[in-house]
């Protein structure tokens, strides 16, 4: 990531005007880490493409790696919550294969939580190299794997179980995610509505 020269901080304090600005940064950073990997985002880029100032930036964000760090936890918070959602909406006590039929229904396009490919794989890239990244992709692993497995919890005899049928659909959308190129969500859904009748209706 290369956010360019940090400029002077902006310190004053002023009612902000604009009170998604901080989200509209954040955003716009998630596009072009897609689009171009971590070595695109730059302030200035970045600023330029939302007719927004870099006083509006350090007002928002303390430096590069106050963004960073603020651009990392936008994405995990975002991945969490859309797949916890999910989950929640039809309830785990409806069991594994209703919880998993209603997941693989939102792999779509334009369904932006579930699966987003290009970020993902901007994102695993980018954690090769940098480890406070690697931290957070370690991290949001642990938590869509630990949602996953809660799932399959009561369609399987043991925790141990239910954390190895967890790896499948998961490891099964990292594997579309890095091949090149991803394999589109149409494609992907059609992958996990082959395995759906296989998975135990645990009601």
């Amino acid at each position: 990531m290369n956010l360019g020269e940090r400029g002077p901080f902006h310190t004053g304090w002023y009612v902000d005007p604009m009170s998604t600005a901080r989200d509209r940064w954040l955003d716009e950073g998630l596009k072009i880490l897609a689009e171009e990997g971590a070595a695109g985002i730059r302030i200035d880029r970045i600023a330029a493409r939302l007719n927004l100032s870099k006083g509006s930036f350090h007002h928002h964000f303390d430096g590069a790696e106050g963004y960073k760090k603020a651009l990392l936890a936008h994405f995990e918070r975002l991945s969490v919550e859309a797949l916890n959602s999910a989950i929640s909406e039809i309830g785990e006590s409806a069991g594994a294969r209703a919880i998993l039929t209603r997941l693989t229904e939102l792999v779509r396009p334009g369904n932006t939580g579930l699966y987003r490919p290009e970020i993902d794989t901007a994102l695993r890239a980018w954690a090769t190299w940098d480890a406070d990244v690697r931290v957070v992709q370690t991290r949001l692993d642990e938590a869509r794997l630990s949602a996953l497995q809660r799932v399959w919890r009561s369609a399987v005899a043991s925790d141990e179980e239910a954390r190895t049928a967890a790896l499948l659909p998961y490891l099964l959308a990292v594997g579309a995610s890095v091949v090149y190129p991803p394999v589109d969500a149409d494609r992907l859904r059609e992958l996990y509505e082959i395995l759906l009748p296989l998975v135990p209706d645990g009601t």
